[in-house]
Order: structure tokens, then C-alpha cells, then sequence
């Protein structure tokens, strides 16, 4: 009775992805799933990286990655997990 995966895409073509929990995980507020931002708008999406971040932790600063996108990860100040993927942002 989970939802493992769902995803939606908006007209200016980012792309909101959810997962979640892992089995074996434990619950803890914020963590029961994980959402993924990503597009190939750079100014948008580095907006929407800051204001993410702004107030949580940072665990992988927002970077270009060896698979040539832009990609940060965090948790926002509400305990969300965050994924940021920047396409060709490099």
C-alpha cells in the first residue's frame, strides 16, 4: 500500500519526481520520501537549489557531476530530502 515512485512535468518542462522510504529505514519526520527537482533551466532550478537549502544541510554541494549535469543534494529546514538535477548545467 506504498507508492515507491510517482512523478509529474510541468509546462516549462521541470520534471518533480518522488520516492519512498527504503525498507529498513527509520521513520523519522521528512524522511518517509524523498523528491528530485530537475529540468535544464540553470537560473530556475539554481533558485529553487537556494531556497531548498537555505535553512537545512547541504549533503552534496550543487555541482557538475562526471555525468556532466549540475547536482546537489539536501534537506530542507522542514526535514524533506531534496535532489537537485541540473541538466547540462556545467
Amino acid at each position: 500500500d506504498q507508492v515507491m515512485h510517482g512523478q509529474l512535468e510541468t509546462a516549462s518542462g521541470l520534471t518533480l519526481m518522488a520516492a519512498d522510504m527504503l525498507p529498513g529505514e527509520t521513520l523519522r519526520p521528512g524522511n518517509n520520501l524523498a523528491v528530485s527537482l530537475g529540468g535544464d533551466d540553470t537560473e530556475e532550478l539554481r533558485g529553487y537549489w537556494q531556497a531548498l537549502s537555505d535553512g537545512g544541510t547541504v549533503t552534496v554541494e550543487l555541482a557538475t557531476q562526471p555525468w556532466g549535469d549540475e547536482f546537489g543534494m539536501c534537506v530542507d529546514r522542514f526535514g524533506t530530502s531534496w535532489l537537485v538535477n541540473i541538466a547540462g548545467g556545467g
